[in-house]
């Protein structure tokens, strides 16, 4: 049948064959379109909802777990502390044992040049008495520097011309080598007003005292044995020790940080 129209007729427009169909746009793939997707809000919302249920199961389980006490940190071991060792009681009837001082260490602080101390401390006496003797004072010093073996005389023998047991001569004086004279720190004051109580509890009762009372600490000095001490050694008003340096301190510190719970001997 012939393509050609009629007379008077519009022509028919009839489909390109496939021959007319340029060789490029025959050869290219058609792809279909795509759709475009989107999430449904009802998937939105299950998953928010799942997630909820889930956090809130955990969040019970939790409590739960620390409710049985699983959960419950172990308490770590404290770390041991160093224990502080006491210092050794070495005591001879409530006295300490005491190292004697060299002789090249001593200095003399009486004017016959009999009574002497370790340098550091007599030159402490020294200001100590001019010190008191300004304010009109007399400290008069009795006894100083003691070798363990003039403490055995002044322990053994004394203790036998009085008939005294071991225990009432410790009440006074302290046995050779527990004697704070044998450190060259201590010493014995009297008032050279008052002679008559020197060495006796009574010697609290002059102005010796009372001054060393009240100034002794400047120069470095402190009563070695004031009423109820700790080592139970008796009141003695007249018996000052030197603690102003560090060899002194080291000297007295058992004695000075003693804690005795039962004193085995009376203190007047």
């Amino acid at each position: 049948m012939s393509n050609t129209s009629q007379p008077g007729q519009p022509a028919q427009s009839q489909p390109p064959s496939f021959d007319d169909i340029p060789i490029a746009e025959r050869e290219s793939p058609i792809t279909p379109p795509v759709k475009s997707r989107s999430t449904s809000p009802r998937l939105w919302f299950g998953a928010l909802f799942a997630i909820a249920l889930l956090a809130a199961g955990g969040w019970f389980a939790y409590q739960w777990w620390l409710s049985r006490g699983i959960a419950s940190p172990t308490p770590m071991a404290a770390s041991p502390q160093p224990t502080e060792v006491p210092p050794k009681d070495d005591r001879v009837l409530n006295h300490f044992t005491y190292p004697e001082a060299p002789q090249h260490e001593l200095e003399a602080v009486s004017a016959d040049g009999g009574i002497k101390m370790r340098a550091p401390a007599a030159r402490a006496f020294k200001d100590m008495v001019a010190a008191a003797g300004a304010a009109g004072v007399v400290l008069n010093p009795l006894s100083g520097f003691r070798s363990i073996k003039e403490q055995e005389q002044v322990y053994f023998e004394v203790k036998a011309e009085r008939a005294q047991t071991l225990e009432q001569r410790a009440l006074v004086s302290a046995p050779p080598g527990h004697s704070e004279h044998h450190t060259g720190y201590a010493i014995d004051i009297g008032d050279g007003n008052v002679p008559a109580v020197n060495l006796s509890p009574d010697f609290d009762k002059t102005a010796a005292y009372k001054w060393l009372s009240e100034n002794a600490m400047r120069f470095n000095f402190e009563l070695s044995f004031p009423k109820g001490n700790k080592q139970g050694v008796t009141y003695e008003p007249w018996h000052w020790r030197f603690v102003g340096d560090k060899q002194s301190l080291d000297t007295f510190y058992r004695a000075k940080e003693f804690k005795q719970e039962n004193p085995s001997s009376p203190n007047p």
